[in-house]
C-alpha cells in the first residue's frame, strides 16, 4: 500500500514515490540546541518518526537527514551569558536532545549534520548567490538575499495573498511572520558575539539561520529531493527562504517535491509559554509521574494537521490505553506460544491481517486517530482463546506492525498489573455509570474503591487510579 500525504505546496494529498525509484530522501528541520526541547518540539519530531516508520514498514528504503542548529542568535547569546564556549554549550543540549529522542523511541536520522560543521558549505552558497545577482553585501560586511531577484518567492506560503509589512532587510534569524524583506545570509561580526565568528571573503561573521538547511540539503540530498518537513511555523519565512536561496543557487525548480508540516499543540487549551507554566519538557512530565511512552502515545493520537490539546488528563488516558494494549498483546502472545516482540526490521512488508483498516488509515495522510479506533475495535472483537496458535501468531504480528508504526512500546507486565483486577473492574463499572449519568451508582462505586484503598480521578475522556 502506498502512503498518501497532504502537501503544503499544492494543498492536496499526494501519493509518495521516491524520485530515484529506490530511496525516499527527506529532510527534517532539527532543534536549535540552546535548551531542553519541549513537548511542542517533540510533537513534530515524533510525527516525523511515525512518517518514516510507515515508509520503511511499507517496504520503502529511506534516507532521513535532520540538522542541528548549533549557531544562531540564541545559541550565541545564551552561551555568552553562561560563560561557556559555543561548542561546550551546544554539546550539552545536543546530548540531552538525543537522550529525549531515545526515550521517546524515535529512530535516529541517517545523517545529522550541524550548522557549525558546514560553514564552508554555506560560504560557497553565498558566493554563488552573489555571483548570480541574488545577494548583496552591505557596508558592515553582512550579506542579504535579494527577494526581488526571485519572482517565485512566496509560492509555498502564499505571501502575496497576505498583508505584510515591507522591510528593506531583516537581520534577525527569526523575524516576525508579518514582515517581508531581504533576509540575512551572512551576519557581520559584532562585539557581543565574542569569539563566535568565521572568516569569509566579505568579512568575519557567521551564517544566517535560514542558510544552513539549504547548504546541508545540497550536501546530503542534492538540489532536488523527495520531501521537506517541519513545524507549521516554519512555512514562512524559513522554508520560503530556503526555496529561494536553494533554487537561485542550484538552478533546480522544485527543490523539495513534497512539503510536510505538523500543526502546533495547545496545553490545557492555551498556547505554550513559560509565563503560563505550561511549557513541559520530558523531565517536567517525568517529575509528575508520566513516562515517555505515555507522552508519545498522546503526541501521536491526534491527526498531525489538527491542533492537539495536550493535558495531564490525556496522559492519564494514555496510561489506560497502553494498559489495554499490553493486556491484549500478552493474551495473543500466550495463545501464539511466543513472548519476544518481533524486531522492527522483521516487520517490513508484514501483512496487517485484521488490523488492515488501521494500516490503511495510517497510510491515508497519517490518520492516527482513526487508526487507533480501528485497533481497539479489533482487539475488542478478537478472542485469543478461540484462535489456533498459528492464527493467533498472525494476528499478533499484524498487531505489532501497527505498534511499530506508532513507535509504541508497551508497559511491562509488572507495571501494567499494578492495579488489581478487582479494583480495575469496579473502576470500569463506575466510569460506565458516570458516563451514563447514573450519579447514585457512580457514588456507590466510588465508595467501594475508597474501601479498597484506591482513589479514582475523573478526566474529560478517561480516568486514572492511584493508591490512597
Amino acid at each position: 500500500m502506498s502512503l498518501t500525504l497532504f502537501d503544503t505546496m499544492s494543498r492536496t494529498a499526494r501519493e509518495l514515490r521516491p524520485l530515484d525509484g529506490s530511496t525516499y530522501r527527506f529532510y527534517a528541520c532539527g532543534p536549535t540546541v540552546y535548551g531542553p526541547a519541549h513537548i511542542g518540539n517533540f510533537r513534530t519530531f515524533v510525527l516525523q518518526d511515525l512518517f518514516r516508520r510507515l515508509l520503511e514498514l511499507g517496504g520503502t528504503r529511506t534516507k532521513h537527514v535532520r540538522n542541528l542548529t548549533d549557531v544562531d542568535d540564541k545559541t550565541i547569546r545564551v552561551s555568552q551569558e553562561t560563560g561557556q564556549s559555543l561548542t561546550d554549550f551546544t554539546r550539552h543540549w545536543t546530548q540531552l536532545f538525543h537522550a529525549d529522542c531515545a526515550a521517546l523511541h524515535c529512530l535516529p536520522p541517517h545523517v545529522e549534520p550541524s550548522a557549525v560543521a558546514h560553514i564552508p558549505h554555506q560560504v560557497k552558497m553565498i558566493e554563488a548567490l552573489m555571483a548570480g545577482g541574488h545577494a548583496y553585501a552591505t557596508a558592515d560586511g553582512s550579506v542579504y538575499f535579494k527577494i526581488a531577484s526571485f519572482p517565485d518567492y512566496g509560492r509555498l506560503s502564499r505571501v502575496k495573498e497576505r498583508e505584510l509589512k515591507p522591510g528593506a532587510s531583516v537581520s534577525d534569524d527569526e523575524y516576525e511572520k508579518d514582515t517581508l524583506g531581504d533576509f540575512a545570509l551572512w551576519k557581520a561580526r559584532k562585539p557581543e558575539d565574542g569569539p563566535n565568528f568565521w572568516p569569509a571573503p566579505w568579512g568575519e561573521g557567521r551564517p544566517g539561520w535560514h542558510l544552513e538547511c539549504s547548504a546541508m540539503i545540497r550536501e546530503y540530498l542534492g538540489d532536488t529531493f523527495d520531501l521537506h518537513s517541519g513545524g507549521v511555523d516554519l512555512v514562512f519565512p524559513h522554508h520560503e527562504n530556503e526555496i529561494a536561496q536553494s533554487e537561485c543557487c542550484g538552478g533546480a525548480h522544485g527543490f523539495a517535491a513534497h512539503w510536510f508540516h505538523i500543526t502546533h499543540l495547545l496545553v490545557d487549551g492555551k498556547k505554550m509559554s513559560k509565563s503560563l507554566g505550561n511549557l513541559y519538557t520530558l523531565a517536567d512530565l517525568a517529575a509528575k509521574g508520566y513516562s515517555p511512552e505515555e507522552v508519545r502515545y498522546v503526541l501521536t493520537a491526534a491527526h498531525y494537521r489538527g491542533q492537539l490539546n495536550f493535558t495531564l488528563d490525556s496522559l492519564d488516558g494514555a496510561r489506560q490505553a497502553l494498559g489495554k494494549l499490553a493486556r491484549a498483546e500478552r493474551a495473543l502472545a500466550e495463545r501464539a506460544g511466543t513472548s519476544t516482540p518481533p524486531a522492527y526490521d522483521s516487520l517490513m512488508g508484514q501483512e496487517a491481517g485484521p488490523f488492515a483498516a488501521a494500516w490503511t488509515a495510517l497510510n491515508h495522510d497519517l490518520n492516527t486517530a482513526e487508526a487507533l479506533g480501528h485497533v481497539f475495535t479489533v482487539l475488542k472483537a478478537v478472542k485469543p482463546e478461540t484462535l489456533s496458535p498459528a492464527d493467533a501468531l498472525a494476528v499478533w504480528r499484524g498487531f505489532h506492525l501497527v505498534l511499530a508504526a506508532f513507535g509504541i512500546v508497551l508497559p511491562p507486565e509488572k507495571a501494567e498489573d499494578a492495579v488489581p483486577a478487582q479494583v480495575q473492574a469496579v473502576a470500569e463499572a463506575r466510569w460506565a455509570a458516570r458516563t451514563g449519568k447514573d450519579w447514585a451508582e457512580a457514588d456507590r462505586l466510588r465508595g467501594e474503591l475508597d474501601a479498597l484503598g484506591w482513589t479514582m480521578k475523573d478526566g474529560r475522556e478517561n480516568y486514572s487510579l492511584s493508591l490512597k
